[in-house]
């Protein structure tokens, strides 16, 4: 084995940085486009397939557990068996995975399909974190590329509804699908002309944690199970109760089975370092906001504002590019302003964001949403590559694939957790303000249509006021994570030593 070269003039091993940069951009953007893009399908395949709406959410759950569960796998497998080896599989994967779906006859094969398509979109972030910390050894350079590869996320899960009104308004639902074949194939053209193969100095001989990844996978079903189906169930129904239990024995067998493997295919080390848990914390809260105002804004802006899914889609595009900047911008200050004030600076900004969101109103125009979400976004953005930065530079060298999909699973969890919680809160909200109003109002029509818009109002004020608590909680939610960010102390300077074939 050779040692891998950085030269002056931006190349690694005589390709391009850029190019492999913008490979791995590919392949996130088009993972993280799919888990969003797919939504505004749902209803052209209801009718096709001729399910009801609640039969239709299988389709996301599935994709959801899966992808949740198999993060963590593909993490430690890249460690041991080489970042490239394993990003082409899953990219392989998941080509075939979408032509599939895309050709999908009933509900079953859908589920089928997506999982498929789930378990392979998973090995896409761990490898792809690896792979940009192997190839930029200079720290500075690191965080500017973490930065801009990272912005992808939010960038895809903005792009996902443009692209998918379009595609489904003009091309049908099975385009979403197939879409990613073309692009798909250039990405894994890419990948094999130049990612290097790489993977961890030091992996131990020890087997496959094969029953950690099992009980694990358990642990993360129930929990993401009930996240996601815990409102409709009643969150003390007997099926949600049942999904707590599963979730706290399954998690406690897992610690005990990682304690004494000699090659955890998750290090419980980590979650003794320090800055690896407040990073992680600052994660967790910031996109449990994120996803829970990406999931929320488009229903306000389509049926209360009277957009549809293509303008809705427009409004978000000033985020999208507010947070590539941002995201660049923070990765500049690398080195020059200590990580935690950045951090805490964009997490703060964030927080501005959303709490412009507690006013919002059915009469506002298209700027009441693209503003605050342009100001969220830049603060995310800001401090993302300081915080992915610190998560490859602060464990060993040897794990950074299996930290990486750790940070990428509680990304997914705190989007779940987002979205179940605003929901609850969104409808909780929406009951006591029924009350509330009910109570302070009066009636003075004289006929049974007078009576129904009366009620009809009030149902309608009450939902405007819950969805200006819900912002407002989350606007707090994201405050606590700025807050928290000050006792982020890391001093990011050690690169990343693999092994490269």
């Amino acid at each position: 084995m050779s040692a891998p070269t950085s030269s002056h003039d931006g190349s690694h091993n005589g390709v391009p940085k850029g190019l492999i940069l913008l490979t791995v951009i590919i392949g996130t953007f088009l993972g993280r486009l799919d888990q969003t893009i797919v939504d505004l399908a749902l209803p052209k395949i209801i009718t096709d397939f001729h399910i009801t709406v609640s039969h239709a959410g299988w389709i996301a759950t599935a994709y959801i557990i899966a992808n949740a569960v198999f993060v963590p796998v593909w993490g430690k497998l890249g460690d041991r068996l080489g970042r490239k080896k394993v990003y082409v599989i899953g990219f392989s994967l998941f080509i075939v995975g979408s032509v599939l779906a895309g050709f999908a006859w009933n509900l079953s094969s859908m589920i089928f399909f997506r999982i498929i398509q789930a378990i392979a979109g998973s090995a896409d972030y761990p490898t792809a974190m690896s792979i940009i910390a192997f190839t930029y050894t200079d720290e500075k350079e690191r965080a500017q590329a973490l930065g801009t590869w990272s912005s992808s996320f939010a960038v895809a899960a903005v792009f996902g509804p443009l692209m998918g009104g379009f595609l489904v308004d003009n091309f049908g639902w099975r385009s979403v699908f197939l879409v990613n074949l073309p692009i798909g194939l250039i990405g894994l053209l890419m990948a094999l002309s130049f990612i290097r193969e790489s993977r961890a100095a030091d992996t131990k001989k020890a087997a496959f944690d094969f029953k950690g990844a099992a009980v694990l996978g358990i642990a993360l079903s129930a929990l993401v199970l009930v996240l996601d189906q815990g409102l409709s169930w009643g969150w003390l129904s007997l099926a949600s109760i049942t999904c707590y239990i599963v979730t706290v024995l399954a998690t406690l067998w897992f610690v005990r089975i990682e304690s004494k493997h000699p090659d955890p295919i998750v290090d419980l080390k980590f979650f003794r370092n320090n800055i690896f848990v407040q990073v992680i914390t600052n994660n967790f809260l910031i996109f449990m906001g994120l996803m829970g105002c990406i999931y929320l804004i488009p229903i306000f802006s389509q049926i209360y504002m009277g957009y549809d899914a293509t303008a809705t889609g427009y409004l978000f595009l000033p985020m999208a590019v507010s947070l590539m900047v941002a995201a660049r911008l923070g990765a500049m200050l690398t080195g020059k302003v200590e990580a935690r004030w950045v951090i805490m600076f964009s997490t703060f900004v964030a927080a501005v964001g959303f709490y412009m969101f507690h006013t919002i109103d059915p009469r506002s125009g298209p700027w009441a949403i693209a503003l605050p979400m342009t100001i969220m976004a830049s603060g995310m953005g800001f401090g993302m590559a300081q915080r992915t930065n610190i998560v490859a530079s602060a464990v060993p060298k040897s794990e950074i694939g299996i930290a990486s999909s750790v940070l990428a699973l509680a990304r997914n969890i705190a989007g779940a957790f987002g979205i179940s919680i605003f929901a609850t809160v969104l409808n909780y909200s929406t009951n006591g303000a029924v009350l509330r109003i009910a109570q302070n109002s009066s009636f003075h029509g004289t006929t049974a249509i007078q009576y129904m818009q009366y009620v009809a109002l009030i149902e309608l004020k009450a939902k405007i006021l819950a969805y200006h608590v819900v912002f407002t909680w989350a606007s707090l939610l994201v405050l606590i994570g700025a807050v928290l960010a000050y006792t982020i102390k890391a001093d990011v300077q050690k690169g990343v030593e693999v092994h490269v074939e």
